[in-house]
């Protein structure tokens, strides 16, 4: 009973969490092309989380997806509808978002190693969102926890070290 009502409770979030992020305007390829040059920085990081039980359990994003993004006027709309002002969102709030093609097309992707480290190399001048995912479902749990989060990097072409990103919901 007691999970019924629980269930019920949060039925308008989990709805809420349904909808798309993409942005009523139409995506620019002129303005993303610079992800296809090829430059001269590196961009290394790291995505973890801790989890809700005394948030002294590190979760490392192993084996997802990051996304290098270029951060076009489509790109920026989409991330401001998706996130808001945060930089994370919760596992129970993520909307199940749309993906056009074409800009799917213009972002690179890697995956996130055994720790939850990535790199991008080979990155041309330009401002970049980095974005990933890491959920879980707790031992026992009925809903899941972590989330997606993403950080705003700007490459100058002028690096001489790798430009370090930590993704961590803050």
């Amino acid at each position: 009973m007691r999970s019924a009502a629980l269930c019920v409770a949060l039925a308008p979030l989990a709805l809420s969490a349904c909808n798309s992020a993409a942005p009523e305007m139409r995506f620019d390829p002129a303005q993303a092309a610079f992800i296809r040059q090829e430059g001269k920085a590196t961009i290394e990081g790291q995505a973890f989380l801790r989890d809700q039980q005394g948030k002294t359990n590190v979760r490392y994003a192993a084996g997802e997806v990051v996304r290098l993004i270029p951060a076009t006027a489509y790109a920026q709309a989409r991330i401001a509808q998706f996130y808001g002002k945060r930089k994370f969102i919760p596992a129970l709030l993520m909307p199940t978002p749309t993906q056009e093609a074409e800009y799917a097309a213009y972002t690179r992707t890697t995956k996130a190693g055994a720790t939850g480290r990535f790199t991008f190399d080979k990155v041309a001048p330009g401002r970049y969102f980095v974005t990933t995912q890491l959920t879980w479902l707790p031992k026992g749990g009925l809903i899941s926890e972590g989330g997606a989060m993403y950080d705003e990097i700007v490459v100058t072409g002028k690096e001489t070290d790798p430009i370090e990103v930590v993704l961590s919901g803050n």
